[in-house]
């Protein structure tokens, strides 16, 4: 299930021709907008990531995050740095755990497009869900602490944190499938037989929403940064996706790992789980609806359709961008081979679903 995401600790490399940021206007804007900011500055560029191309930035002053918009065409509401930005401002500001936002820059005459510079999270990233090396107590308590955090953000009030203009109230999914179709129509470099009957199937059998608060979009385990000497979640990462809409979303998202091999990413479908002390989908839902005050939640067949349709849909849209050669990273080469197999994946939750 891993896509792109800030992966701001998976190695930094010497960034290359146009990835190279000008050092002498970024300093200028710098000491102009990010508070305490002492140059003179370096940069190195975040090996992972092929969607919003992602910088370290070391300065006398401390390190920072440094995260722009691809150069080329981009697909329309794709990228948006400026909503990264605003929304985990908004949520520091209400004590969630995110990175410290220092500033967003709309001139594109700076570093060549947008981008946002936010502080740099000591602490480490869980890559494989399995988390070897790991003990069984800690295992839980780090799974524990990832659905804890989540029902967090799900309890954050929206207006408080600046937010009741980030999305739209209500039918999040119906605008969801809309937006995912038209996405995946706009990148479509063949006809797959699965993803046409998902586009038929899903805004037919939309699921009823009964609550809306910011949803991430892209939850697991392998977004966030946790200390490195106990399982508390320092920072959520990765906020590309994230909008007001159904909690829901985010939920059967991550629980999309117990129904996902592992393959050294954040899927436990096929591991010991009991062995390793990595909870059960069950105990997750359990401690999730303590957590948010409901009784349970609805059949999630339906949701893993939609979500690994989704990702086809991402997917597919990097897919398009490695043909047109914008794409930042050799891994986004290696992801878009894997759109069929996502949308056969989808089709085989829809039919348990209903399809």
């Amino acid at each position: 299930m891993t896509l792109d995401a800030q992966k701001a600790f998976s190695g930094t490399v010497a960034p290359e021709g146009a990835d190279v940021l000008d050092e002498a206007k970024l300093t200028a804007w710098m000491e102009a907008n990010v508070e305490g900011f002492e140059g003179p500055l370096t940069q190195s560029k975040f090996a992972g990531g092929q969607s919003n191309p992602t910088y370290k930035i070391s300065a006398p002053s401390g390190n920072y995050v440094l995260r722009r918009k691809p150069f080329g065409p981009l697909l329309p509401s794709a990228h948006a740095v400026d909503r990264e930005y605003k929304v985990q401002a908004g949520l520091h500001k209400m004590c969630f755990p995110v990175a410290r936002q220092y500033g967003l820059c709309t001139d594109d005459s700076v570093v060549g497009s947008w981008f946002y510079v936010m502080g740099m999270v000591d602490g480490h990233t869980i890559w494989d869900g399995a988390m070897p090396g790991s003990t069984p107590e800690n295992r839980r308590a780090t799974y524990e602490a990832m659905i804890d955090t989540l029902a967090a953000l799900h309890a954050v009030d929206v207006e408080a944190a600046g937010l009741s203009d980030f999305g739209k109230p209500g039918n999040y999914f119906g605008r969801q499938v809309d937006r995912w179709t038209k996405q995946y129509r706009l990148a479509e470099t063949e006809t797959m037989d699965e993803m046409e009957k998902l586009i038929a199937f899903l805004p037919a059998s939309l699921p009823e929403q009964t609550r809306t608060s910011v949803v991430h979009g892209d939850y697991r385990i392998d977004n966030m940064i946790f200390a490195k000497d106990r399982p508390e979640v320092l920072a959520v990462l990765d906020w590309e996706l994230s909008t007001l809409g159904d909690p829901l979303a985010d939920f059967t998202y991550v629980a999309m790992a117990w129904v996902t091999e592992n393959g050294g990413r954040s899927g436990v479908m096929d591991l010991d789980r009991k062995a390793l002390g990595i909870p059960e989908l069950d105990a997750m839902v359990e401690r999730y609806c303590a957590a948010t005050g409901r009784d349970g939640v609805p059949d999630m067949n339906w949701y893993f359709a939609y979500n690994f349709f989704r990702l086809a849909g991402i997917i597919q849209g990097i897919k398009k961008r490695v043909i047109e050669g914008t794409a930042s990273s050799q891994h986004a080469k290696d992801m878009s081979e894997r759109v069929r197999p996502l949308a056969e994946k989808a089709w085989e939750f829809a039919r348990k679903a209903g399809a």
